[in-house]
């Protein structure tokens, strides 16, 4: 890296975070280019309705489209002050027959809020691509630990034993919900279209001596040359933000069921039953050689607060707006909505790495579970005990003090619970321990667990991904994750 380029602030979302995919997305070369394709969409629509655009005109707008000059587009700014003039201009500059009919009848908006729609578009189409691959990686996850029972927990409280693949659906079934909303926003995501300078169309049926039929047709035009089939029925000089903030928060959506997940993979770190991916040489801690600590998914966490609280930009923005439009966006929108993007592909990228690699524990999950299933059989325990005639009240108050007594052994003695042995031991009960080692077997408490995860993958996941995977695997390349 050159030594001026240390000097200056580099973003960690392109520097560390963020994919190759997403960054080309939101790359200048994307964003001008998608200018110069909305300028010669607008001058071929022209032309095909009659408006005086030479071929030459269009050929040569059509062969310069890639051939962008940044330094020099740079100049044209400092010069102009106006980023679409210094555009308009460079691309007059590779297409001189069209210098003069460039932006025609159009505003900044055309170019600036079109091809927000569009990237808007572009990049929400990677997070479902993103989004797949996860399901993909998760949904096999669980189906291979459909039937390990573990401990559950409420309250991070043990509670009911489930099975780690019946947890891993829970996270499945919040992505393929955030798949639902994101189809839905793609779905309901339109076109600004040929609006003017403050969505009257006023210059553009001036251009056609007041024919509006023209003018429909020049805005139909427009859209199905750059992929869309309907536009806002009415804008302003923009489209209205309120899409922004709905765009933004269906992100926030998908950082919220990531953070989700990595702070259960925290916790269950934290366990020792399940924990994330770690290298053969790498260093959990600078100060301490023994620790593994579940850095993916802190950072997981951290960059969906990012997100969620970014969601909040364009709710602010879309209740400030004056009128027709504000300029008070701008520098917002340049800043929120990239971010937004980038730092959830970036999540996503490290969702899909950590599922792939989750290490489960089963000797780990197995002692936590013999360590508390005990206490949560005693039900079960005074129910065999009393049909074998046992008196069902002093039976009762006989494993309380029993659970009350391995209880304190645990927390105060540090020793192991040792609550059936106990209970064995107490001739009241007149069991022995094979039958109490036989009624606290894992698989009497799980329930449907296994079931219900086979019923899941079987049909809602495959069924989801079978309809949605449309090639995402196959422009992806493998995640790139730095830790």
């Amino acid at each position: 890296m050159a030594e001026q380029e240390l000097e200056r602030y580099s973003h960690p979302l392109g520097e560390r975070y963020a994919s190759k995919e997403m960054q080309a997305i939101f790359a200048p070369a994307n964003r001008y280019g998608t200018w110069r394709r909305l300028w010669l969409a607008l001058a071929a629509s022209q032309h095909e309705l009659g408006l005086s655009i030479s071929q030459q005109a269009l050929d040569e707008m059509r062969s310069g489209l890639d051939e962008i000059d940044f330094a020099k587009a740079a100049e044209y700014e400092q010069r102009f002050r106006h980023d679409v003039m210094a555009h308009v201009h460079l691309f007059g500059d590779v297409a001189p027959a069209a210098r003069g009919i460039i932006h025609l009848g159009a505003t900044s908006a055309f170019v600036g809020d079109n091809t927000d729609l569009i990237i808007h578009r572009e990049a929400l189409n990677l997070i479902r691509d993103r989004l797949i691959r996860c399901i993909t990686r998760l949904a096999k996850f669980a189906a291979d630990h459909r039937d390990l029972a573990t401990l559950g927990f409420t309250h991070f409280q043990p509670a009911q034993p489930t099975t780690v693949g019946k947890r891993a659906t829970l996270w499945l079934q919040d992505y393929l919900l955030d798949i639902e909303e994101i189809d839905f926003r793609l779905e309901k995501l339109r076109f600004r279209g040929v609006q003017g300078t403050t969505g009257t169309q006023a210059s553009f049926l001036e251009l056609f001596e007041g024919d509006h039929e023209k003018v429909d047709a020049l805005d139909d035009a427009v859209a199905r040359r750059m992929g869309f089939e309907e536009r806002y029925g009415v804008t302003g000089q923009t489209y209205s933000r309120k899409v922004d903030a709905q765009l933004l928060g269906t992100l926030a959506n998908v950082a919220s069921s990531a953070s989700k997940m990595g702070h259960d993979l925290r916790l269950l770190s934290h366990l020792r039953e399940v924990e994330e991916p770690f290298e053969e040489e790498q260093i959990g801690s600078s100060a301490m050689p023994y620790k593994r600590n579940p850095m993916r998914a802190e950072r997981i966490c951290a960059m969906a607060r990012h997100v969620i609280v970014l969601s909040q930009d364009p709710l602010f923005t879309v209740a400030t707006q004056w009128l027709e439009r504000t300029l008070d966006d701008s520098a917002n929108r340049r800043l929120s909505i990239p971010d937004a993007y980038l730092t959830l592909d970036g999540i996503l990228v490290l969702v899909e790495n950590v599922s792939s690699g989750l290490v489960v524990n089963p000797w780990v999950i197995q002692r936590n579970l013999e360590e508390h299933l005990p206490f949560m059989a005693s039900e079960m325990i005074l129910m065999h005990a009393s049909a074998a005639g046992g008196d069902r009240q002093e039976l009762h108050e006989r494993i309380r003090q029993h659970a009350m007594a391995a209880a304190g052994r645990m927390k105060i003695e540090g020793g192991r619970a040792d609550l059936l042995e106990r209970i064995a031991d107490d001739d009241t009960f007149d069991m022995n321990l094979e039958q109490l080692v036989e009624i606290v077997d894992p698989a009497r408490f799980i329930g449907r667990a296994p079931e219900q995860v086979d019923r899941f993958l079987a049909e809602w996941v495959q069924p989801a991904l079978a309809r949605l995977k449309s090639g995402a695997d196959e422009h992806l390349g493998e995640p790139d994750v730095r830790v």
